[in-house]
């Protein structure tokens, strides 16, 4: 399977009339931050429901992020600018790794990324369907094995992502970005 991004959700926020492509590119040239709930649902290869969670996401660009499962479990994935933390409140667990490399060219990279997508992506126009411009964004390294907001892993599973309450470029503290693991919990370093 061919690593793709089929992006359209969060293009809706961007231009009016415009193709996928540059829908995306003004999203990212005027967006420097957002926030947002998310609805998130996993399927197999049958399409047979796997997994849904909900949560809240919220980026500051370049390289800051936010992501809190609330249901069903509570899971927090901070993105400071420098490390990617990974905090699982259940197992009391935090995984830490390179911001850089945990990233690469996900869709976590493209959102909360740089503005410079045609470096790290193809991107095609796939026209319009369901009130939605669609676009295919191709990773150029072949190490990427999503697609988004439509995720499809290496397993045959399928990730989709719906985004609410949209809300671009507000102030966000810094303090929202930055992590440092609960008393007691075991830390584990990649």
């Amino acid at each position: 399977m061919r690593p793709v991004l089929a992006m359209g959700l969060l293009l809706q926020c961007a231009l009016a009339g415009a193709a996928g492509t540059e829908m995306l590119k003004s999203f990212l040239q005027q967006t420097t931050s957002a926030r947002a709930q998310f609805a998130q649902i996993v399927v197999d290869k049958n399409l047979k429901q796997l997994q849904q969670a909900t949560g809240t996401m919220q980026f500051a660009r370049p390289g800051r992020f936010r992501w809190e499962y609330d249901k069903p479990y509570e899971q927090l994935i901070v993105g400071d600018g420098t490390k990617l933390w990974v905090y699982d409140k259940d197992l009391n667990q935090v995984t830490v790794k390179k911001l850089g490399a945990a990233l690469g060219s996900s869709p976590a990279a493209l959102l909360a990324g740089s503005n410079e997508i045609e470096k790290i992506y193809d991107l095609v126009n796939l026209g319009s369907q369901e009130g939605l411009d669609w676009l295919e964004a191709v990773p150029k390294s072949k190490e990427n094995a999503f697609e988004a907001m439509e995720l499809r892993d290496q397993f045959g599973q399928t990730t989709v992502i719906k985004f609410a309450a949209i809300e671009r470029n507000p102030k966000l503290p810094p303090e929202l970005f930055k992590f440092v693991p609960p008393k007691g919990a075991d830390v584990i370093s990649d």
